[in-house]
């Protein structure tokens, strides 16, 4: 019999040169993650975690490869697998880019105005022969769909916030107004579609998107091409900074916004006409996106916005949160459980909005549903336990405090077990938090800006840099991303665009790069690359912790939590 926990090999024909979580290498090795936890604990010479920490390490990839083949050289792995494989060795971590490859491949024969072309990305000529074999045993609208799972998959095991989780996509689904035939849907941050192509089944939507990054459009635009999901429109661009559908009002509008990106354009927004409800501060991107989004929403249309839980309660947000309560326009806020979302344990909100129909009257309470002690994966229909209805006129004190739990009775509410949660929460956040420390170490002195630099606009002329939505994006694979990106807000780049006054704006095209060589490059970006989700953990951080203060205070303060010991 055959040992379940034997390794299979993977070809030698694609190794994505990397670091990789146990579960990548379950998805690369065509096995279950229970599978590798096995390896790890039967095989002392399987390797050893080359980084990260004791609960998130990371391999180094052809070590594992090695292993495999050493193993077990006779064993073969799918298709899809062998695919995967071959796209990851040719774009590295960047998931995203090489599935918008491959649907680009996938759709070239049957249409034309994808954003780039595949000679852009000089795809290698055994990637295209791989995924030819593979569409051709799968149907193309398969293979894609096969591919866009897995880099998910890989997206949400990293933490990224760049995909949508599926479980918030089926909450999204439960809690949104069912689509009427010749309804406009519309998300601006609509990534990879998982928002925009899930309501409705037929080509009776009119489905509108924006996204920032080209890649993301791509495989939209293939998704519906590949399976007819009828009128389809993507704009490519920053949807805050250079809003593609100014006049849209849309029937439903949907959005997980991007909150993990720090700028959202505050400086050069502040009189814009979207702020209906007030003008967001730097710390309330989330309140620009969801105003942006209530600006696109036709009377009588409705908003469903996924928030963070902070922005419920957080004190930069409380005259927009009254003004919206004010109002009558948030009709809705669902408190969804703890690990829906991708890449942390902490909760989510659901945010309804309604634009009223002239004559309309303004309803005189808020809905609000707290499930955030159920299963993740579990029903999505509350009991009357986790349930309230809220006069507008008791939310709209000092706090404006729109969290669910806070206005459910405390009779209703098991303190202790959410005291319990909370810690556990924060405990989860700061472990994930230690695991996204880059590994930094003395460098020898030498200021990198004294020798040979670049500038952005040199780049650009070289063709190496374009500039999307103002934004620098690299073109090919002679300069890497995160590279780029770091050291545009670092050294002396931050102080020539930082005035006296303390107010930021940066010079994109006068920034100087340093000349280095492309490997050089990789490990100054994957450096910075972790200082990037080492400050999104951190966020999650303080919101736990805030979350963990709120309830002990309440149960202090109810009698439901007493100080233990002595």
């Amino acid at each position: 019999m055959e040992d379940p926990a034997a390794p299979r090999p993977v070809p030698d024909d694609a190794q994505p040169a990397t670091l990789v979580t146990s579960a990548e290498i379950a998805r690369l090795a065509g096995v279950t993650r229970a599978a590798v936890s096995n390896w790890r604990r039967r095989y002392e010479d399987f390797p050893p975690a080359a980084a990260g920490s004791a609960s998130s390490p990371l391999f180094d990839w052809p070590a594992v490869q090695e292993w495999l083949r050493r193993r077990d050289r006779h064993q073969d792995v799918s298709l899809e697998v062998q695919t995967w494989q071959a796209l990851r060795a040719a774009y590295g971590d960047a998931t995203v880019a090489a599935v918008a490859a491959a649907a680009r491949h996938f759709v070239r024969p049957r249409s034309s105005g994808t954003a780039t072309a595949d000679a852009e990305h000089h795809m290698p000529a055994a990637v295209q022969a791989l995924l030819d074999r593979f569409a051709e045993e799968s149907e193309p609208n398969a293979a894609l769909r096969a591919l866009t799972d897995r880099m998910a998959d890989s997206a949400r095991r990293a933490g990224s916030d760049q995909v949508t989780s599926p479980l918030i996509v089926r909450a999204v689904g439960h809690f949104a107004p069912e689509p009427r035939p010749g309804w406009t849907v519309f998300d601006p941050a609509c990534g990879i579609g998982a928002l925009l192509l899930a309501p409705g089944s037929g080509p009776d939507l009119v489905r509108i998107g924006q996204d920032s990054d080209a890649d993301a459009v791509d495989i939209v635009l293939a998704r519906s091409s590949l399976a007819d999901y009828g009128d389809v429109r993507i704009a490519h661009g920053d949807s805050l900074r250079a809003d593609r559908y100014p006049g849209l009002a849309a029937d439903l509008v949907l959005c997980d916004p991007p909150v993990a990106a720090g700028d959202w354009g505050r400086d050069e927004l502040l009189l814009d006409h979207r702020w209906e409800f007030g003008t967001p501060s730097r710390a309330e991107g989330e309140l620009a996106w969801l105003q942006h989004a209530y600006a696109h929403t036709a009377p009588g249309g409705h908003v469903l916005m996924v928030m963070p839980a902070s922005v419920a309660y957080r004190k930069a947000g409380r005259r927009i949160r009254a003004e919206l309560v004010r109002r009558g326009i948030v009709r809705q806020i669902v408190a969804l459980p703890g690990g829906v979302a991708s890449g942390h344990v902490l909760p989510i909100h659901l945010w309804t909005l309604r634009r009223p129909e002239e004559g309309d009257p303004r309803p005189d309470s808020v809905h609000l549903i707290d499930l955030t002690e159920n299963n993740p994966g579990g029903p999505l229909q509350p009991t009357d336990a986790q349930v309230v209805d809220v006069p507008l006129v008791d939310l709209l004190d000092d706090v404006v405090d729109l969290t669910p739990a806070a206005h459910l009775p405390t009779a209703r509410r098991d303190l202790a077990d959410e005291y319990e949660q909370a810690r556990s929460d924060l405990a989860d956040a700061l472990a994930g938090l230690g695991g996204r420390l880059p590994d930094l170490r003395r460098g020898d002195g030498a200021d990198l800006w004294d020798g040979a630099t670049v500038t952005v606009s040199d780049l650009i002329r070289a063709g190496l840099v374009e500039l999307q939505a103002g934004e620098p994006r690299v073109v090919g694979g002679q300069v890497d991303p995160e590279y780029l990106d770091g050291f545009l807000r670092a050294g002396s780049n931050v102080r020539r665009s930082t005035s006296q006054s303390g107010s930021y704006r940066l010079d994109v095209k006068g920034a100087r790069i340093p000349q280095r060589e492309l490997p050089v490059q990789r490990r100054y970006g994957t450096a910075f690359r972790a200082l990037l989700d080492m400050e999104r953990e951190a966020g999650r951080v303080a919101e736990a912790a805030q979350r963990l203060a709120d309830i002990a205070r309440e149960g202090l303060g109810s009698g439901n939590l007493e100080p233990g010991g002595g």
